[in-house]
């Protein structure tokens, strides 16, 4: 039997679980996450939010424009530096909102002081007025995208680096320190034409679109490979994102134990790592207890 996918759990840097009175507590969950064995830590990122939350394209948003969301490459720093060997991500970046070479260099930089423990999941994001605010063309959002992620490439693995495309150019640029080894780029989103030749050309992963059933990945990850090896690279490289669904215990409250059940179903379907979004089971009071039954159900898995 093959070894069930890397369990990567989300700690969510927003929300009533890590608000801003207790933003800190966010440490002490990475420390538990590490002790505990989780290959990766994911946070996700609104640079700025506005008040039309009813184009969410996935469901209801789930919280009000003024909640606090930390900046998730600032807090992995934070957490890089209080663990030891747990890796870190994002589910997503809106990278399009950052300068190419800014970019380059803090998760370059954040590589350097992890000792190689950083990757990225990147996107364009769904809200209009984070790109207005920014000052940034929402229009050219998927221009942009593959733009600043192909200039990253260019920066961590040239120097000096040119670059040039419609959005992101640059001639002869130094961009030290560079990262120990390949930083990953997950790209998230539909398997549209333009996403599938990001994934093959400039990437190491999918991450489906928010919610998506185990289906979409079934149907989805065959696609990508054929495309993935048509590129030359090896089907072996290629990873693909889980999200774990919340089983409801007859208490009524979500069951851990029952939900990671799913777990073989998500990597028959393709999934090379699952994520368990750990605010959907319990808060930083209930921490010790959660990473305790996670670690015991990912062992009998």
């Amino acid at each position: 039997m093959n070894p069930a996918p890397a369990l990567s759990v989300t700690l969510t840097s927003y929300g009533p679980a890590v608000g801003a009175d207790d933003a800190p507590d966010i440490l002490d969950l990475a420390r538990m996450a590490d002790d505990a064995g989780v290959d990766r830590i994911l946070l996700t990122d609104h640079v700025v939010m506005g008040d039309r939350t009813e184009r969410y394209p996935w469901g209801d948003f789930p919280f009000p424009p003024d909640v606090p969301w930390l900046e998730p490459l600032s807090t992995i720093a934070a957490m890089a530096a209080v663990t030891e060997r747990v890796r870190f991500s994002t589910k997503i970046l809106i990278a399009p909102l950052r300068p190419a070479p800014l970019l380059a260099k803090t998760l370059a930089t954040l590589d350097a002081l992890s000792k190689g423990r950083i990757e990225v999941g990147v996107s364009t994001g769904w809200q209009r007025e984070e790109y207005a605010a920014a000052g940034v063309d929402w229009a050219l959002r998927g221009r942009l995208l593959t733009d600043t992620m192909a200039a990253c490439r260019a920066l961590w693995t040239e120097a000096p680096a040119s670059f040039a495309s419609e959005t992101v150019n640059f001639e002869r640029i130094w961009c030290s320190p560079r990262p120990l080894r390949r930083i990953p780029i997950w790209f998230a989103g539909r398997l549209h034409e333009r996403n599938v030749e990001r994934i093959c050309t400039l990437g190491d992963g999918w991450i489906p679109e928010p919610y998506a059933p185990v289906d979409v990945l079934a149907s989805g990850v065959p696609v990508l490979r054929d495309a993935w090896r048509s590129a030359g690279r090896d089907p072996n490289d290629l990873g693909i994102q889980g999200d774990l669904d919340v089983v409801v215990g007859s208490d009524g409250r979500p069951d851990l134990e029952a939900s990671l059940h799913a777990v073989p179903e998500w990597r028959k379907a393709g999934a090379t790592t699952v994520n368990v979004v750990m605010t959907l089971f319990a808060g930083p009071k209930r921490a010790s207890r959660f990473f305790d039954q996670l670690a015991r159900g990912w062992a009998a898995i």
